[in-house]
């Protein structure tokens, strides 16, 4: 195997190009912290991207910032930490999950996977936040998309859909993003002993409310002991976070305290604490436990999750928490992933897809990793991939089963 270590995006170009003319398929590497996710593949040659590293441009008055693809997320976090910025969609780290360190994903890989975080339900996801990008398609070419301005799209943005593509239609060599203001400080209301049912209703009245919730979890009783050291007593809690300015912040959780007052047990988790824990909601902390246990991600209607959980446990063990109001449900599987049970109970609970994170070699090799798509969508991917990786040189077969 020989493994390509490129020094400059013309280089990143030079090697794209050499592999489309012998027709010899390269994997797409940063770092390789999410290298166990989709079906393995079987290349003679890698394009490590790791080299290609650094902030290229940051105005921290303008909100953008700059970097090359290769660059650790780690590293951008801190350097917008020292302005009081972040990427506001708190990407994933699917390091410690894996099986690997922590910080070590990249801007690019962000990009490819399209991270989020708990966040997401009011901010988005990477795609939402990306401004522009350079990169070479599959065909051997050079394009760019965007630009380093916030009202910089018109027409179709290839730096948008490249986001989620697992690095299958092109590479990026540089990536421009929207960063915003970090909050100055945030609290976490906590509600003791709810089943998950109610506590469902519970997240959608504080969703549903003014107190405008930038976090909503549910962490059973099974799972919650695995949170902050064990800090929570009392059974299951139900989290919501508030964040902003401390007055407001200190008044919007009084109100659901108001508001939620008549379910259980309240408390709170104030600044580091609270910020600590949602990392570990964040970055699945309670199943990142060095085994290959299956862990899927699933993404249902939020008012239907704990549904999908009560049936699925009824055909298979499973452990679990919710994050995003209830619609992300995080599941380790005690036995191998019962993907087409799985995936039936998501279709009969109002839709929505799963994708198996972690798992054995050969249990990914055997198992769709990603949601099967309906033949007009799979048909649409199709063409898209004829268009920019027409010879499949990027990361071959990684989001295919066959």
């Amino acid at each position: 195997m020989t493994e390509f270590l490129p020094n400059s995006a013309e280089e990143v170009l030079e090697t794209i190009q050499w592999a489309v003319s012998e027709e010899s398929p390269l994997e797409i590497l940063g770092h390789g912290s999410k290298r166990g996710i989709g079906q393995p593949l079987q290349t003679e040659h890698t394009l490590d991207l790791s080299r290609l590293a650094g902030i290229t441009l940051y105005e921290p008055e303008e909100l953008v910032l700059s970097a090359k693809a290769g660059t650790p997320v780690a590293e951008i976090v801190a350097a917008l930490r020292e302005h009081n910025q972040e990427l506001a969609f708190e990407p994933m780290d699917y390091g410690p999950l894996l099986g690997g360190e922590a910080g070590r994903g990249t801007l690019g890989g962000l990009l490819a996977a399209n991270l989020s975080g708990p966040r997401r339900l009011k901010a988005g996801a990477a795609r939402d936040h990306v401004l522009g990008v350079h990169a070479v398609s599959g065909r051997g070419e050079g394009f760019k998309s965007g630009g380093r301005v916030v009202k910089n799209v018109t027409g179709y943005d290839l730096s948008k859909g490249l986001a989620g593509s697992w690095g299958t239609l092109a590479v990026a060599t540089d990536i421009t993003m929207k960063v915003l203001p970090a909050a100055e400080t945030e609290t976490t209301l906590c509600i003791a002993g709810l089943e998950d049912a109610v506590a469902t209703e519970a997240m959608a009245t504080a969703m549903g409310s003014s107190a405008e919730v930038s976090g909503a979890a549910h962490l059973p009783e099974g799972v919650v002991g695995r949170f902050i050291d064990g800090a929570f007593s009392g059974g299951g809690q139900t989290v919501l976070r508030v964040e902003g300015f401390g007055p407001s912040v200190a008044y919007r959780i009084d109100l659901l305290a108001r508001l939620l007052g008549g379910y259980c047990t309240i408390g709170t988790l104030e600044g580091d604490a609270s910020r600590r824990l949602w990392r570990e909601v964040r970055d699945c902390q309670p199943f990142a436990d060095g085994t290959p246990a299956p862990v899927w991600r699933v993404s249902v209607t939020p008012s239907r999750g704990h549904e999908l959980v009560d049936a699925y446990r009824r055909a298979a063990g499973a452990n679990v928490y919710y994050d995003w109001q209830g619609g992300l449900i995080w599941m380790r599987m005690e036995a191998d992933p019962e993907a087409e049970i799985l995936r039936k109970m998501i279709a009969h609970f109002g839709g929505g897809h799963a994708t198996l994170v972690r798992a054995p070699l050969a249990v990914r090799a055997a198992t769709p990793v990603f949601e099967p798509q309906s033949p007009a969508l799979a048909a649409l991917s199709a063409r898209l991939k004829e268009q920019f990786d027409p010879k499949g040189i990027l990361n071959p077969g990684r989001m295919a089963f066959t």
